[in-house]
């Protein structure tokens, strides 16, 4: 029992990784007003540059910062339709999304004719776990060595990265003059502006935070999580991310805790897949199963959703583009 907990726990820290990463970047847009729910393309993107990048310059970190530079590149391109050019957000992060899923399987045809997939890269062009201080001296004492050794210690320098920006965005959110800055915008930009603090400028501000965080989510799936990049590799994680931004009512540590409870659903069914296949098997088609075990997390997000989403109050210009004439 003691060694399913350590395992699940494990993967929930690895799987939940791309989900925090993408929710902090949403919490700096919507924030700030400005719709995203184009973190699914964010993320795509970034997976699909890491990968191709890495491959090229057989450099794990060159492949983060073009995963970076593609993000913050989308992000500009979100805010130049729906903060500069005042067009509907939302059709924005959509055509987003598409042009994502569309131009990295293309390119990958074109550039490594394997399908939409990306070579798989070796080591060094990866980013390996990491064997904390003390690691292997402590696996023997009970519970705690456990917890050091097999949980905390052993993960790649993203999921590190991944934690430590929840406190980052806390405070840049809540305790800095630009984060009152970046709030007061998503509240009342009329206000805002007649102070002679620009609108727009904290909003491209945001988009940038925005971009760098959803691109190094999806670095992190093809480049650490796994080590190529695959078609549709992203299967709907920016649009949990979106999910667990909510659920945590715009607040990065709930946000964490609903992006840490979705990943759980996802490593408990990799982790017991079998056992029901095996429970099931001539009571329930093999095929039927396995497709709701693979559905059941995103069930189970809906539910939360139908049960968090009404008391979640976003911010009220959100959706909303500024305009000084009014």
């Amino acid at each position: 029992m003691w060694t399913d907990i350590i395992v699940i726990l494990d993967a929930t820290f690895r799987i939940s990784v791309p989900f925090i990463l993408a929710a902090m970047g949403g919490i700096f847009a919507e924030r700030s007003g400005v719709i995203d729910f184009g973190l699914e393309g964010k993320m795509l993107g970034g997976a699909f540059v890491a990968a191709t990048v890495a491959h090229w310059t057989q450099s794990a970190w060159l492949g983060l910062l073009g995963a970076i530079g593609i993000g913050i590149v989308f992000s500009m391109m979100h805010g130049y339709a729906s903060v500069t050019k005042r067009g509907n957000q939302v059709v924005s992060c959509v055509a987003i999304n598409i042009f994502a899923m569309g131009l990295t399987v293309v390119l990958a045809n074109a550039w490594f004719h394997m399908g939409g997939q990306t070579p798989q890269l070796p080591k060094g062009a990866r980013f390996l776990p990491i064997e904390l201080p003390f690691a292997d001296a402590l696996s023997e004492v009970p519970i705690i060595g456990d917890i050091y050794s097999k949980l905390i210690s052993g993960h790649s320098v993203l999921v590190y990265i991944a934690f430590l920006a929840v406190p980052f965005t806390a405070w840049v959110v809540f305790k800095s003059s630009f984060g009152l800055r970046l709030r007061a915008t998503g509240e009342n930009p009329l206000a805002v502006d007649t102070t002679g603090i620009s609108v727009n400028k904290t909003r491209y501000q945001a988009l940038i935070l925005n971009g760098i965080l959803g691109g190094m989510s999806g670095a992190y799936l093809s480049t650490a999580h796994l080590a190529f990049f695959v078609k549709d590799m992203s299967a709907g994680k920016g649009y949990l991310a979106l999910a667990a931004m909510i659920v945590g009512k715009w607040r990065p540590y709930p946000a964490m805790f609903a992006c840490l409870l979705f990943s759980i659903l996802f490593a408990t069914k990799d982790k017991y897949q079998h056992e029901m296949q095996i429970m099931m098997q001539g009571i329930v088609p093999a095929h039927l199963l396995n497709s709701f075990l693979e559905m059941s997390p995103y069930i189970l997000t809906v539910v939360f959703l139908a049960g968090f989403v009404g008391k979640a109050v976003a911010p009220k210009a959100i959706g909303q583009p500024f305009s000084k004439e009014k």
